[in-house]
């Protein structure tokens, strides 16, 4: 049971890292993308702005939480 703990853990870090948030909007953005693409609409475009609306988020939490 410690390995597949241990396992798990090792995953949560890898995916989530410092920033569950940036974790969980990726995923948020890669199945809206997945939902459009199923419903034939180009969805190549939102994961680019999803990575830069992330990142912009990231970034400002960080400067405010350095001040």
């Amino acid at each position: 049971m410690r390995r597949v703990a241990a396992f798990l853990r090792f995953w949560w870090e890898f995916v989530a890292g410092d920033d569950w948030r940036s974790a969980a909007g990726l995923a948020a953005a890669l199945g809206l993308c997945a939902l459009l693409a199923h419903e034939a609409v180009t969805a190549w475009w939102l994961l680019p702005l999803a990575v830069v609306a992330l990142l912009a988020d990231s970034l400002r939490r960080a400067i405010r939480r350095s001040r």
